[in-house]
């Protein structure tokens, strides 16, 4: 078994998925629209298979009017430790909000944390 993707509510879909690309190599496919539903949506892949979907309008509401449980974080394996400092230390300098510096958990993993355009944590491993 493996995870197949993970979604993610947009309140901007361009800027979410230009931010996955640009920093992370994702591609996209095709942008999904469905009118009726006032819902559209992109996947994005890594060469490994790995995907998200990127998703905006339709039900991002709970039926009680508030925003629908999201995401506690998902991680993206960036090769290296190298790699890890170097991200971080890009995406700082283009101004997006780093919640966690470059550092050894106490479950071995060597990562970072960034925020998202979105307020999404995103996990950045090596």
């Amino acid at each position: 078994m493996k995870i197949d993707h993970i979604a993610i509510w947009a309140d901007d879909l361009e800027l979410l998925r230009e931010f996955y690309e640009k920093y992370f190599g994702f591609a996209s496919g095709g942008k999904y629209e469905n009118p009726k539903k006032n819902f559209s949506s992109y996947f994005l892949s890594l060469g490994d298979g790995a995907r998200i979907e990127l998703m905006a309008g339709g039900p991002a509401k709970s039926a009680g009017g508030e925003s629908a449980a999201g995401l506690a974080h998902f991680a993206i394996s960036a090769g290296g430790k190298e790699n890890v400092d170097a991200l971080t230390e890009r995406l700082r300098r283009d101004g997006y909000r780093i919640l966690g510096e470059p550092r050894t958990t106490g479950d071995g993993y060597y990562e970072s944390a960034v925020s998202d355009p979105e307020g999404n944590r995103v996990e950045i491993t090596a």
